[in-house]
């Protein structure tokens, strides 16, 4: 076929025609960012985290919480998809009132945990984009930081920070709160309740100035023997 001498329009009626589709991609999860720690002692547990909820470089809302009480000794806190977060805190606490009106007594710290597991397991097909912290005292009165991964996979931990600023926390807790790599030091040692919340609202204070998705209040969560206490702190808004 000589191409060269064939009119525009013959051309156009000769070479084949290709159409374009454009198609929208659906992305069931989102990371909105934020950051949650917890750090346990010999007779209680703290837990914390910023409010800020975001996504990419917009905030969605600078007062969301991540951090819920579950019941009068088991406080949960979140990081990833806020959505899947609150349903999850949902099942939680059906599955909770359920098993107080069929026991007359509220589940253990260690029952909760398990039960955590569980749901996230039983959802692993189609997981939450969580990384959920539950602490309470355990049967002994000792704090228990129990950490997970979507799909239920859990450990037994003394502190843990989860989130956005994880990885600027994280390892400023294996120096101060684990005494990691530190000559000397015994790294058995828990610390008593003033020290680990100045460290905590320090974490939270540094982690801010370096990530853009932690911010706004920090909700903390003190678990001891008489009960669940709480207070808020103002963070960075910028």
């Amino acid at each position: 076929m000589n191409l060269a001498g064939m009119h525009q329009s013959e051309f156009a009626q000769a070479a084949p025609v290709t159409e374009r589709h454009s198609h929208g991609r659906w992305e069931p999860y989102v990371d909105n960012g934020g950051t949650s720690v917890a750090i346990a002692g010999a007779d209680y547990v703290i837990v914390a985290s910023d409010t800020r909820q975001s996504n990419g470089y917009n905030i969605n809302s600078r007062y969301d919480p991540k951090a819920y009480k579950l019941s009068n000794n088991v406080v949960l806190a979140t990081s990833g998809y806020a959505a899947d977060a609150k349903r999850l805190v949902e099942v939680l606490e059906q599955n909770s009132q359920m098993y107080y009106h069929k026991h007359e007594k509220a589940m253990s710290t260690k029952a909760t945990a398990q039960m955590l597991s569980n749901t996230l397991y039983g959802k692993r097909f189609f997981p939450y984009y969580v990384f959920p912290i539950l602490a309470g005292l355990d049967v002994d009165g000792k704090g228990a930081v129990y950490c997970y991964d979507p799909v239920g996979s859990s450990e037994r931990v003394v502190y843990r920070a989860v989130g956005s600023a994880a990885a600027l926390v994280q390892p400023f807790f294996d120096s101060v709160v684990g005494f990691k790599n530190r000559r000397d030091a015994d790294t058995s040692r828990l610390l008593d309740r003033e020290q680990a919340l100045k460290i905590v609202i320090d974490a939270f204070t540094g982690a801010t100035e370096r990530d853009i998705h932690t911010g706004d209040w920090l909700d903390i969560y003190i678990v001891d023997r008489n009960g669940v206490h709480y207070q808020k702190r103002e963070l960075k808004h910028d």
